[in-house]
């Protein structure tokens, strides 16, 4: 196993190392299921109906969760539990599994005893070795962004998707459905089908730091960013701007404590003054600024 690697090396996970025992079935399976998710679980799984859409977890933690730079998981089972601003309390790492199943899926939570439960645990604290013990290592978080001094801009994000990402995600964000019916070659980044507002890839500066790094795939990697900061930010202000994109319907925008906030989650009510756009597209250094002046902690 790579346990040597020092905080700043790049970590591989070599799945020819999987123990062949029951324990390393249910990690082939807990890694099947992260990269055909919709195929086991989804609306027409073969072993259970949980997800409400077809997409697969490998769509954002790519390569099954071990991607650098792309809301990686390596470290997920060291990390856990682990307190979460977005519903006030310390949750489980089954708890989290189950809330990314809810919401970016619209599903229903998988029972915490069920094989597929089991197989995810599994999978995450079996690449989980692979990581340094006690330390943040390279591309566990997502690349960080500069924030202009002006707002992003939908308008100039819908050029940039028309440019580079309509290829694969479709005109209009629906996606490119498999032959089979059962999943996405591409994801829907919008619509009935796509993620639920809230999402991580909801907030524009979350989601153009996961662009920064991954985006368009045949182009971009974590070292050699195709897109500027900019165009990044543009880009998820449009995919993001709820006016003219529809995405399902949720009843709760959680963050019981306003304080704890992302600065870039704009359903109010907020701590500040600062109005729900300007939390959703900027400028953020504003924000930030006045956060730091009130010595409040600004999470973006």
């Amino acid at each position: 196993m790579a346990l040597e690697n020092a905080p700043d090396s790049l970590i591989e996970i070599d799945t020819s190392q999987i123990p062949h025992d029951k324990f390393g079935d249910a990690v082939r399976y807990g890694r099947s299921l992260m990269m055909n998710t919709a195929y086991y679980i989804g609306p027409n799984g073969i072993n259970g109906k949980y997800l409400g859409n077809k997409m697969n977890c490998t769509n954002c933690h790519q390569e099954a969760g071990t991607k650098l730079y792309s809301f990686n998981l390596i470290g997920s089972h060291s990390d856990y539990p682990q307190y979460r601003a977005r519903e006030g309390k310390i949750l489980s790492l089954a708890e989290r599994v189950n809330n990314c199943v809810m919401r970016p899926h619209s599903g229903k939570p998988l029972p915490l005893d069920s094989k597929e439960m089991i197989a995810f645990l599994s999978y995450l604290k079996w690449i989980n070795s692979f990581a340094p013990k006690g330390d943040q290592f390279k591309g566990q978080k997502n690349l960080q962004v500069k924030f202009p001094a002006v707002a992003a801009s939908p308008e100039r994000g819908a050029a940039l998707f028309a440019e580079h990402c309509a290829r694969c995600h479709g005109a209009n964000g629906e996606g490119v459905m498999t032959a089979n019916n059962i999943t996405y070659q591409y994801p829907p980044l919008w619509g009935s089908n796509g993620y639920q507002p809230g999402s991580s890839m909801h907030r524009v500066i979350k989601q153009a730091q996961w662009l920064k790094a991954n985006m368009p795939q045949d182009k971009a990697t974590w070292d050699k960013p195709f897109l500027k900061d900019e165009e990044a930010l543009d880009l998820a202000a449009f995919i993001n701007d709820d006016r003219i994109h529809q995405r399902p319907g949720v009843t709760s925008f959680d963050y019981p404590v306003i304080s704890e906030k992302a600065i870039d989650y704009s359903i109010a009510p907020f701590i500040d003054s600062f109005p729900a756009m300007q939390h959703k597209y900027g400028p953020f250094q504003p924000i930030i600024d006045h956060y730091k002046k009130k010595g409040w902690k600004a999470v973006y």
